[in-house]
């Protein structure tokens, strides 16, 4: 498990999981852990407060106990991030920050989106031909949420640089000391960019995700500096990395089932549910961790205070319990939100515009062009249990 063949393809290793070892017990994962297959268990898992999102410092516990000092700072900032926050701390922050991630919001971004779609676009058709994750899917999301943080243009590269450096710690269960190095000094330095950002956003606030904050803590809400540099890193890793996959793998989905690009491209209104289909298919998220805070009994199994649980989202969205024919994609599917982006309190705050990004970019993407084909026999997959995502997607298209 975990291995070179469970990258391209986990869904046999889920199914075997679900119908033999619904909790499962692995050594293979850091330093051990609970996984969690099926829909039921992985949605009663979000919502089970026994099961605690407050895990940052587990992301280096695996690492050799000789270097494990070095990532004090690393522990420290990702302590901020909501996403590894309980109640009531993950309460207060969430709703700060839904004051930005409403329906309003996102039809106000939707103009910004389909230009940066069209532009991505135009340069691909001039030649003919397209590498769809270095030439779209990546740099798609990183302009759509830097400019919700206003952040310029010349720095966007970076920003794409050091969330992959986070994304491929994160998403590796046996990532050596140097990739550690790496995704910390990237977090450092995306830490850094927003602590000098700050005082020219005190002094100039816009309409952007750190003026709004700063503008929640001169209302008299505590916000920590900390926490408000803590939430902007957040926000960029998971609106880049989330949003990628769902382009390259849902774009994949439909290059493999070709009746379905031709449904498709014949009724675009379908597109909505299409674009949630593709995140039930293949998740862009493929599971979400908890730490155990109490002894309990589950499935007839000891689970121990201390140890881990992986719900795995992309199992979950495979079980046919829950979704009928559910190794079929089938885009006019209506049979209930898939758990690619959580459950629950710590459903993504972004999953909304996610969707909106994708819908906008594959309704464009069909709209302009009269063929799409993959030209590599097999697609290629990045090295990430997490973040499932292809590495590369070559493309010829045409009008």
């Amino acid at each position: 498990m975990f291995d070179s063949d469970f990258i391209a393809n986990p869904y046999k290793i889920y199914h075997h999981l679900r119908t033999t070892a619904p909790l499962h017990w692995t050594d293979k994962f850091r330093n051990g852990a609970w996984l969690v297959s099926r829909y039921a268990d992985v949605l009663t898992g979000l919502h089970d407060a026994r099961l605690s999102s407050r895990r940052s410092h587990t992301l280096t516990a695996a690492l050799p106990s000789e270097v494990q000092s070095e990532f004090a700072t690393f522990n420290q900032i990702f302590s901020k991030w909501m996403l590894f926050l309980d109640p009531p701390h993950h309460s207060r922050l969430r709703k700060l920050l839904n004051k930005e991630f409403t329906p309003n919001m996102i039809q106000r971004l939707r103009p910004r989106i389909q230009h940066a779609v069209n532009t991505l676009l135009d340069q691909a058709l001039a030649k003919a031909e397209m590498e769809f994750m270095t030439e779209f899917a990546n740099p798609l999301p990183v302009r759509v949420i830097a400019e919700m943080l206003g952040i310029p243009s010349e720095d966007q590269r970076d920003f794409q640089i050091w969330s992959d450096d986070l994304a491929d710690f994160f998403g590796n269960a046996t990532a050596p000391v140097e990739d550690a190095r790496r995704a910390q000094n990237s977090l450092v330095s995306l830490t850094e960019y927003f602590r000098a950002l700050l005082p020219e956003r005190r002094e100039n606030k816009g309409d952007d995700l750190v003026s709004l904050l700063l503008r929640v803590e001169e209302e008299g809400e505590v916000l920590t500096e900390e926490e408000l540099l803590g939430q902007c890193t957040l926000l960029l890793v998971a609106g880049h990395e989330t949003t990628r996959n769902l382009l390259g793998n849902g774009l994949l989905a439909l290059l493999q089932h070709s009746d379905q690009l031709a449904t498709l491209k014949q009724n675009p209104s379908l597109m909505p549910l299409a674009v949630r289909e593709f995140a039930r298919y293949n998740s862009p998220v493929q599971f979400s961790g908890r730490a155990v805070t109490e002894d309990f009994s589950w499935h007839d199994q000891s689970i121990k205070k201390g140890q881990t649980v992986i719900l795995l989202l992309g199992s979950a969205n495979r079980d046919p319990e829950k979704f009928s024919e559910p190794e079929k994609l089938e885009i006019s599917r209506d049979e209930g939100m898939p758990l690619s982006f959580g459950h629950g309190p710590h459903y993504c705050i972004g999953a909304s515009l996610a969707y909106t990004e994708a819908e906008i970019a594959f309704t464009t993407l069909l709209d302009r062009t009269s063929s799409l084909k993959m030209l590599d026999d097999a697609p290629a997959w990045r090295a990430n249990l997490s973040f499932r995502g292809l590495s590369r997607l070559r493309l010829a298209l045409s009008t």
